[in-house]
């Protein structure tokens, strides 16, 4: 560095770094233009002060331990601290120091917004591990109590009981079914808000034939007015999460039932199509609105959650991050005469 800055020069006139020199007092005795820029002050303003004047208080210490090191000879570089700004605001500044006889020539850089986006991330990675326990929250303090509820339930309705304490049995149970699915999909929902997506387990070939025909003999048993057909061609074993598919199709399903029209049927058929595996679930119906549409498999959507109360909005979403974690894709289309959702993903 220069044993001497020059006004005079364009990089002095116009450069964004805060260029200085300091006594072994302080005080900034040549400051160039970015001052101004930066902190709003003149040459009057920092010239006639010692720079501690200008410096956090929380910063004090640190800055002089640094101001130590550089008047006993050793550079000070990329040290960082916040001088206050004319308007009473603060700016971090990363400074170069070097000493040269008994001044010290110094250079700064606005690092100010590099220092936000360092904390939001850091409050972001908070939130996110937030997000994790609340997880672990819901994963065992929830639905482990929950199960035993569940098991509590079922003895009872094993031992002696009249029809009424039968019934208020029952009901009990379906609750807790119902209330543990709704933990699964919130789960769901907030592992693949993280950025993790549906855990899909290892594909394996499996017969998927069975667990079709089961999701939909739960749905049936839950929706005995409603007439439900199956339609399969499609070639076992199949390379996928039985789980996985069994609520897609359970999701789709009762998506169906809810809105299709009373007293229509709702038909699964599933089929292949060269090395893709195809599904859809078709109702009657009113036409699904084109801007409901276009958010349909987005998690809490107004429209899916004004037309059923027995849900939180998340069928639909978690039926697409499952088809996407098999390398699929859940697509719809729907009009005057049925809504049919498709599933299409490789056989594996």
């Amino acid at each position: 560095m220069p044993t001497h800055m020059d006004r005079t020069t364009l990089t002095w006139k116009v450069t964004p770094d805060l260029l200085g020199v300091v006594d072994a007092s302080g005080i900034f005795t040549d400051t160039n233009p970015a001052w101004y820029t930066t902190l709003g002050l003149l040459p009057e303003d920092i010239e006639t002060r010692q720079f501690f004047h200008f410096v956090h208080p929380d910063d004090i210490s640190r800055t002089e331990a640094a101001f130590e090191r550089v008047k006993h000879g050793h550079p000070v570089l990329q040290f960082e601290n916040r001088y206050r700004h004319k308007d009473g605001s603060y700016r971090w500044l990363s400074w170069n120091a070097v000493p040269e006889g008994d001044r010290f020539f110094c250079s700064a850089r606005d690092v100010t917004r590099a220092k936000e986006n360092e904390a939001h991330l850091a409050t972001r990675e908070q939130e996110a591990r937030f997000r994790e326990q609340f997880i672990a929250v819901l994963g065992h303090d929830l639905r482990n109590p929950l199960s035993a509820v569940g098991a509590a339930l079922r003895l009872l309705e094993n031992e002696p009981q009249s029809a009424k304490a039968l019934e208020i049995l029952s009901l009990g149970r379906q609750s807790v079914t119902r209330m543990s699915s709704l933990i699964n999909d919130i789960l769901d929902f907030a592992r693949a808000r993280l950025g993790n997506g549906i855990e899909i387990g290892h594909p394996e070939k499996t017969d998927l034939r069975p667990v079709l025909s089961q999701t939909v003999e739960e749905i049936r048993l839950a929706n005995p007015d409603t007439d439900l057909r199956e339609e399969y061609s499609f070639q076992d074993p199949l390379a996928c999460d039985p789980e996985r598919m069994a609520q897609l199709v359970s999701n789709l399903l009762s998506n169906a039932v809810t809105h299709g029209t009373p007293g229509k049927p709702v038909t699964v058929t599933a089929s292949d199509d060269g090395d893709n595996f195809i599904l859809s679930v078709a109702n009657a119906g009113k036409p699904i609105p084109q801007e409901t549409m276009d958010l349909l498999f987005e998690p809490f959507t107004r429209a899916e959650m004004r037309a059923s109360q027995n849900g939180l909005g998340l069928g639909l979403f978690i039926a697409q991050q499952i088809a996407k974690g098999h390398g699929g894709l859940l697509t719809a289309q729907s009009d005057e005469q049925q809504t049919v959702f498709t599933l299409r993903m490789p056989r594996g």
